[in-house]
């Protein structure tokens, strides 16, 4: 007696069952190198008479905020809260661009990611400073030139017409030497900078973010650049001023470090370190918040081009 055929559909070999593997996930590509500079020059026109009166406190014999930007007002109109502007945008789309760029690039390098300790982020902002600070060094000359031109008086101006005419004089009449004045102090002050407004905007961030009162939003990105701001001020104002002061300089023997330092002490103590503080955090801290917002912006308008195409 013979058993049943099975039905035919399991005389067949039974087929597989065919899994479709997981989408790899596609690694987001980096923002354009030039976001950060973008910003900061857009930061940095919108608080440029903050700078140019922390300047004139510094390398000038102004003593207070509000009554060096009276006599600037005064003297030169509202306009003249905006002299030397174009040194300012030549310093921030040389330096500030080369220093967000070298800070990613300082952070691919060194393994560091948004959860990573302070001690490295600071490392890659101490490698971005070293190379911003030598890049953007003659921006920062013209700047500081341009800014301080006419607190001085007439018969020891510059008389820049505007950055480029400041740059090509300064090769002419004092040397391509000229170009690196000040570029000790300018990197240490750029060295400060990076690892304490970088790193400490972004160990802030990381930080907020871990709470449950923040969002990764304005709310979050400002509290972040507010603490930021108010650490590099205090970090970086000794080298601020020293740089400031030695670049407004001219002449022979004006350039050295220690020969400005031994000055500064003997005429006014240990506290000229900290002179300008207060202008110097005024206009660092909306710098700061500015430049940190406008870049989270930038980065959602390149997201957002992106998911359209």
């Amino acid at each position: 007696m013979t058993s049943p055929t099975p039905p035919a559909d399991t005389l067949s070999p039974s087929t597989p069952s065919i899994t479709t593997p997981p989408r790899p996930v596609a690694k987001k590509p980096p923002y354009p190198f030039y976001l950060g500079g973008l910003a900061a020059t857009i930061a940095a026109s919108i608080t440029h008479p903050l700078d140019l009166t922390k300047v004139r406190l510094q390398a000038s014999g102004d003593k207070r905020m509000i009554e060096s930007i009276k006599k600037t007002v005064r003297t030169a109109g509202v306009r003249g809260l905006f002299d030397g502007i174009t040194g300012t945008w030549m310093r921030q789309m040389s330096y500030s661009l080369c220093r967000f760029w070298a800070y990613d690039e300082s952070k691919k390098l060194l393994g560091a990611g948004p959860q990573s300790p302070p001690w490295l982020l600071a490392g890659a902002g101490v490698m971005a400073g070293s190379i911003a600070g030598i890049v953007g060094n003659p921006g920062e000359v013209v700047m500081v030139r341009l800014q301080g031109d006419f607190a001085k008086p007439p018969e020891k101006r510059f008389n820049y017409k505007h950055c480029f005419d400041a740059l090509f004089r300064m090769v002419r009449e004092e040397g391509p030497s000229s170009l690196v004045r000040g570029v000790g102090p300018n990197v240490f002050r750029s060295v400060l900078m990076n690892s304490s407004q970088l790193a400490s905007y972004d160990f802030f961030k990381s930080e907020l973010l871990k709470t449950q009162y923040f969002e990764d939003n304005i709310a979050c990105h400002f509290t972040a650049s507010f603490a930021a701001g108010t650490v590099a001020t205090t970090v970086c104002s000794p080298a601020d001023v020293l740089k400031s002061r030695i670049m407004n300089a001219s002449g022979p023997g004006s350039s050295s470090t220690m020969g400005v330092i031994r000055a500064s002490l003997a005429s006014e103590g240990p506290m000229f370190m900290f002179k300008g503080w207060l202008p110097a955090w005024s206009r660092l801290q909306p710098t700061t918040i500015l430049i940190f917002l406008t870049l989270e912006q930038l980065k959602n308008v390149v997201d957002w081009k992106r998911g359209r195409l």
